[in-house]
């Protein structure tokens, strides 16, 4: 655990850390997230707080117009929040699986620290346990390719990410016969280990596959020319399944391996623009057929 703390980001070894305070029940799938929560009432920003910069400008972050009443104060990246909309929108983005805060405005893709977090949303102490813990549930997710054992529930890390049976060596070693399970499905493996599209479990079928198949196309309000474009993709990079809002360009930045694409012809937004006329426009290779499989992610 420590090597791999000393090698990632000083965030990443804070949220590992984390998920040690919780004790290692959570790694043997015992702990649930939270469940979401609402605060009883409206948050308010001290007037007399002398370290926060406020401004007499609308809330940025009160995307369903509830009109809160505390004073604007600005983010580092210098956009305008009040606590309880900054509360809500970061506890969006947990239940959505990020473990880190990203601004949501266009075109900012600014990462705010947990501490700054903390502060300007003014967290009581029951949020602050909740967000904790989903951070670090989160990121053992993203940075672990791991799940719950169906028979033993400890979880177990998979190494090999194309590998659809997995063994696990708690149940191996307590029934003491080899015991793996569908990474797909979470039901003991039936049929040829060596298959990487399903096992033979009824109704085991990779869902994200399906949705890639079966989602609607895209009508885009700026990009013009552009026809038959699949409303969800999945990242080029790391495979994380992304939708687009059809608003603004063609590109689209994916959370969390940090990278922009061409949500029209799959290529980094870099490439795109190479061969393209432009992001209101179509691309030069045409639009990118739908995805039959979900690329890996290859971390260096």
């Amino acid at each position: 655990m420590w090597k791999l703390m000393r090698n990632e980001t000083d965030d990443i070894c804070c949220i590992l850390l984390l998920v040690s305070s919780f004790s290692m029940c959570s790694f043997r799938g015992e702990v649930k997230k939270v469940d979401n929560m609402s605060s009883a009432k409206e948050k308010c920003y001290n007037p007399r707080d002398f370290t926060l910069r406020f401004v007499d400008r609308e809330d940025e972050f009160d995307f369903l117009c509830e009109g809160f009443s505390s004073r604007r104060a600005l983010m580092s990246c210098g956009h305008a929040v009040t606590p309880t909309s900054l509360t809500n929108w970061c506890r969006q983005l947990l239940e959505k699986g990020e473990s880190k805060f990203v601004c949501g405005q266009f075109g900012c893709n600014a990462e705010w620290p947990y501490v700054e977090v903390r502060k300007m949303a003014l967290l009581t102490h029951e949020e602050r346990e909740y967000f904790e813990r989903n951070m670090a549930l989160n990121a053992v997710k993203v940075y672990f390719d791991t799940k719950v054992c169906p028979e033993c529930k400890h979880t177990v890390t998979r190494k090999d990410q194309s590998n659809l049976s997995v063994r696990c060596h708690i149940c191996t070693a307590r029934k003491g016969r080899v015991y793996e399970f569908c990474w797909q499905c979470l039901k003991k493996w039936k049929g040829d280990p060596s298959r990487t599209d399903r096992c033979e479990n009824e109704g085991c079928y990779n869902e994200a596959l399906k949705t890639l198949r079966t989602c609607s196309v895209i009508t885009f309000e700026s990009v013009k020319g552009v026809t038959g474009c699949p409303s969800i993709r999945a990242c080029p990079t790391c495979g994380y399944m992304l939708e687009h809002s059809s608003k603004n360009c063609k590109s689209i930045y994916c959370s969390r391996c940090k990278t922009e694409f061409c949500f029209v012809c799959l290529k980094l937004k870099s490439e795109c623009k190479k061969t393209g006329k432009g992001y209101y426009n179509p691309c030069s290779d045409g639009v990118a057929p739908r995805q039959t499989s979900i690329p890996v992610w290859q971390r260096r």
